[in-house]
């Protein structure tokens, strides 16, 4: 056994799980932003479909030319908008995803690095307040890999809106909040109450 070894793998595990707490919070803010432009778009989408549904011609406003025309161009416009938001915010949730992706892997990487002089029992050793090496590589190789499969399935969705595609859009409120995942959420929120003291302890 290395305590060399031991001491660097610790120092970029904490590095990795600050990492990782950091990320979570910029993560949830994004998520948090993105929810009410989401609901934008379905209500611009159902306005957009009451249009079609109307025959201005047949009302009063037939006095005003173009009407039809000029309102379809606003909520056009309005979509674009509020789509071009929902991009900038999934900027947010990839530099967060690629923040942990690259701390996790260079944990990773030191601990290949060293395999040679870690033995089984160090690697599984704990104790009241550091969880065992191999614990807190799988928690953060589960962390990692719920933001990228998080931020693929949202990147994707996001992909598929188009704003004269009205039945995408009206259900894309629903179908981003299908792709919530609490349970991960917590698993992750529970990981970093687990590695706190480790985390201060120096």
């Amino acid at each position: 056994m290395s305590k060399p070894t031991v001491a660097s793998l610790h120092q970029a595990l904490r590095k990795s799980f600050k990492s990782l707490e950091n990320n979570q919070k910029v993560w949830k803010s994004a998520l948090v932003e993105c929810s009410p432009l989401m609901e934008s778009l379905g209500n611009l989408a159902e306005q957009s479909r009451a249009l079609s549904n109307v025959q201005i011609s047949n009302t009063p406003l037939r006095d005003f030319p173009d009407l039809e025309d000029r309102l379809r161009f606003k909520l056009l416009q309005a979509t674009d908008t509020v789509l071009g938001k929902l991009n900038e915010k999934m900027s947010s949730l990839q530099s967060a995803r690629d923040a942990i992706s690259n701390q996790v892997s260079a944990v990773l990487q030191l601990y290949e690095q060293n395999t040679d002089s870690l033995d089984v029992l160090t690697v599984t050793e704990r104790s009241a307040t550091t969880p065992s090496i191999a614990d807190m590589l799988e928690w953060l190789q589960d962390a990692e890999r719920h933001y990228r499969q998080q931020f693929l399935r949202r990147k994707t969705l996001l992909q598929m809106l188009r704003a004269d595609n009205l039945s995408l859009l009206e259900s894309a409120p629903k179908r981003w909040k299908t792709l919530e995942s609490p349970s991960a959420e917590d698993c992750i929120t529970d990981t970093l109450y687990k590695v706190s003291f480790f985390m201060e302890s120096q």
